[in-house]
Parts: structure tokens; sequence; C-alpha cells
């Protein structure tokens, strides 16, 4: 009986203490966990400043022609020999064709308005076409004199001197432009050959090293890039003036050819008044 007693004490006290805790205010129940803190955010260090390093070309023309071959240096060599050779004669025809366009002017001027052919002779410049033209046709008027020009008629005989007079100054005129024509036709496909060259020395260093690395082929690649493009700089200036020359010479010798015939026709006309 008192076992009984004693269990029936023991619930009372636990449902009293349950109670208890029910009723208790919020503030004085368990605090909750607290939250746990938030990491710390480490600041990232400032970066440097940046250097810039300058990196040198290795396919520029110093390293093609350091590391060419024989091959290679010697189709550079001919192209810088046409380059050459095709401005020097761009130049000098272009300044020759100007000079005798002056000429011209200056013996419209005044060679026709003296008072003799051997005045009119004095103001044209020593060593000029149309000089060389005047001298030529008052000399083939004094050898028409000779026996083996009597039976041929005087103005045929002038006539034929004065042609040939202008077209020896046309010969002229029209050196060196077969140079520029073949510079203009050829450099595109040496420059050609430099990039076939270019290629098969790539494609021998691919098969040496056994992979097609980018630095195995990227020096012969470029050198033959290299030489199409200088190739091509070669042949555009000389086709351009090649045209310009041919063009500029149709009208220089226009009007060479026009003091041809007023001269012929001055000389046939004093000889008239002579006779």
């Amino acid at each position: 009986m008192s076992l009984f007693k004693q269990f029936n004490r023991l619930l009372a006290t636990t449902l009293l203490a349950a109670s208890a805790a029910l009723a208790a205010p919020a503030w004085a129940q368990v605090p909750a966990s607290a939250p746990a803190p938030e990491p710390a955010v480490v600041a990232a260090p400032a970066a440097g400043a940046v250097t810039k390093e300058t990196v040198e070309n290795p396919y520029d023309l110093k390293h093609l022609w350091a590391q060419g071959d024989v091959v290679a240096r010697g189709t550079l060599i001919i192209l810088v020999i046409m380059s050459a050779a095709s401005w020097y004669i761009l130049v000098t025809k272009l300044y020759e064709s100007f000079k005798i366009a002056a000429q011209a002017r200056k013996a419209r001027l005044s060679f026709f308005k003296s008072a003799s052919l051997n005045a009119g002779v004095d103001t044209l410049p020593e060593g000029g076409a149309f000089r060389f033209i005047a001298e030529t046709a008052i000399d083939a008027g004094k050898d028409h004199a000779g026996e083996l020009t009597a039976n041929i008629d005087r103005n045929t005989w002038v006539g034929m001197s004065v042609q040939r007079a202008i077209e020896r100054v046309q010969s002229r005129l029209q050196d060196g432009l077969a140079v520029l024509a073949t510079v203009g036709s050829t450099a595109p496909f040496v420059g050609l050959f430099g990039t076939v060259w270019g290629i098969l020395n790539a494609l021998t260093a691919i098969g040496v090293a056994g992979q097609a690395s980018i630095d195995k082929v990227a020096g012969p690649v470029g050198e033959s890039l290299l030489m199409t493009a200088i190739g091509l700089a070669v042949a555009v200036p000389a086709v351009l003036g090649y045209n310009w020359l041919v063009r500029r010479n149709k009208t220089t010798m226009e009007s060479v050819r026009s003091f041809g015939a007023d001269l012929h026709g001055v000389l046939l006309g004093a000889a008239k008044a002579a006779r």
C-alpha cells in the first residue's frame, strides 16, 4: 500500500512540474541557439601595376634574311633589284617626258617666230629633242644637193629625214618601258616562288619534327606570306608606272609630230623662196 502512495506522489509531482513549465513566460524559457556568426570577408590584395613586355616580331624582314636559306635570300635579292630598276626607270622617264613637254611649249613660242631657221635653232636647248629634229631637217635640205640624192624629190627626202628623227625621239622615250612591263608581269611569280619555297620548308619542318606544332611552321609560313607581299609591292608600281608613261608618251609624241610637220612645211617654203 505504501508503494502505491509513493507512485501517486511521484506522478503528482511530475504533473505539477509540467504545468509550471507550460505556464512560464517567454522570457523565462530556455533561449534558442544563437545564429552562427557570418564568416569574415577577407579583402583581396590590391593588384599591382601591369608591366608591358615588348615582344620582338620574329617574322619581319630582318629575321627573314637571318633565318632564310640561300633560295629565300636569292629570291629577296631579285625582288629588290627589280624594284630598284622599275623605280629608277619610272622616275627618269617621267622626268624626261615632262622635259620634252616643256621644250614643246618653248618651241611653239620661240622657234617659229624667229627671223631664220638658224636663229630658230639657236632658241632651242642643246641636246633637246626638238633641236635634234630641226638640225636633222636642215642637214637633210643641205644634203639634197648631192648627186646621189638629186633624183629624189626634195619634199620626199626632207620628209623622210624628219620622220626618222621623230622615230628616234620616240624610241628614246620608250627606252626602259620593256623593263617595267617585265617587272610588272614577273614579280608576282617571283614572289609566288618564294611562297612555294617557304611552304616546302614548313612541310619539311613538320616531317622532321613529327608533329604540326605552331613553332615549327610559323617561321616558314611567315616567310612565304612575306615573299608574296613583296612580290605584289614590286609589281603594282611597275604596272601603274608603265601605263602612265605610255599615256604620257602618246601625248608628248603628238607635240613632237606636230613640230616636225610644221618644220617640214617651213623648210619647203624656204626652199621655194630660195629658187
